[in-house]
């Protein structure tokens, strides 16, 4: 019997519309839930080294919990001149979870010295979909740029006003919703997760 109704493993509800807007885009009529109403889903620690495996640890833990298929993501952004971090690190690296300025501060002070055109960065993310019997498929998507010196615009969040997309002379904190979910990480494992949806709701 077809599933149609899928938890995403959040109580972001920017993430909520995001997926939603592109499973309709797809034409795929799912109900989609957040974690506000699975009162028994667990709080996951994000404790893997990889964006994959710790999509694939909240999707698995909130799919038992709700006993719905579930989807969820990990996401952050990679430097080169850092050997790729703060990568799974990036909520944290100033030290306490989701202290967006801070983070922003503290990777804008360790890549101060480093050259233009030494500034490559990417942000990645991974998105998983597990069902209840602990089926699970991953999928990635990444958005490469450069890192600005100083944080421009006010749209988005975490790194997006210091991380400029190649091919834009703006930041991803200075472009609109619209643009920046056209060509962000996120939206982009969020389209090729779509696929398999599709498969799992048409049964």
């Amino acid at each position: 019997m077809p599933m149609s109704r899928v938890v995403l493993a959040t109580r972001n509800r920017k993430k909520l519309v995001e997926l939603r807007d592109i499973l309709l885009e797809a034409g795929l009529d799912v109900e989609l839930l957040t974690l506000d109403a699975v009162p028994d889903a667990p709080e996951v620690a994000e404790t893997c080294l990889t964006f994959a495996e710790n999509a694939l640890l909240k999707a698995r833990a909130v799919a038992w919990a709700a006993g719905l298929p579930a989807v969820a993501d990990d996401s952050g952004i990679c430097v080169d001149a850092l050997n790729g971090m703060p990568g799974v690190f990036s909520a944290r690296w100033a030290g306490r979870h989701g202290d967006d300025q801070a983070n922003l501060d503290l990777l804008l002070a360790q890549v101060a010295e480093v050259p233009d055109d030494k500034r490559g960065a990417h942000f990645a993310c991974a998105a998983a979909l597990a069902l209840p019997d602990g089926t699970a498929r991953v999928v990635e998507g990444r958005l490469d740029g450069v890192l600005t010196r100083a944080p421009r615009g006010t749209n988005g969040f975490g790194y997006d006003p210091i991380f400029q997309p190649l091919g834009y002379t703006r930041t991803t904190a200075e472009l609109s919703p619209e643009e920046k979910n056209a060509i962000s990480h996120r939206g982009k494992a969020f389209r090729a997760l779509t696929p398999i949806i599709a498969d799992l709701v048409k049964g």
